[in-house]
């Protein structure tokens, strides 16, 4: 399981258009990188509006924020134009990097024990530490405590 302080595991997967994107490239700055189980769901729309209406804080404080899911690119434009979304989108289809990052795995939904992407959170710091971990997250507000997780970082 990670943990704060440890490197964030480097991956390489396609984004929304298909191009391969490497999370190192995103080194010098922060990364919210957020694991979600489906494009255009309830929760999973909540977390990404959330995320996205807080991007110009983001932004302003060095931080680009990439999702990822099992969904494949044409999912992932769909749900980045319907909502306007402006940050990238992964495909994690064999869901190997979701268990790297203790994000894939058995979990309690409505009372019953399932296998399935777990929502979470890594904020990795511009050397690529994981520089904190939400693995529960309010999906209404999780942008919001994104950003004063950062800003709480960068006084």
């Amino acid at each position: 399981m990670l943990e704060t302080g440890q490197m964030a595991p480097d991956f390489t997967l396609p984004d929304q258009d298909g191009q391969p994107f490497t999370l190192s490239s995103l080194r010098g700055g922060y990364v919210v990188l957020y694991f979600y189980p489906k494009d255009n769901t309830s929760g999973c729309t909540k977390e990404a509006c959330s995320l996205n209406g807080e991007l110009d804080a983001f932004s302003g404080l060095g931080a680009r924020v990439v999702g990822v899911s099992a969904d494949g690119s044409e999912s992932h434009q769909r749900f980045i134009a319907r909502y306007s979304l402006g940050f990238t989108l992964l495909s994690d289809d064999d869901h190997e990097v979701m268990k790297a990052y203790g994000a894939y795995g058995e979990k309690t939904m409505y009372g019953k024990k399932t296998v399935g992407v777990i929502r979470s959170t890594f904020l990795i710091d511009p050397e690529g530490r994981i520089a904190r971990i939400w693995r529960k997250v309010n999906t209404a507000t999780h942008g919001q405590d994104v950003r004063a997780a950062l800003e709480a970082l960068e006084s």
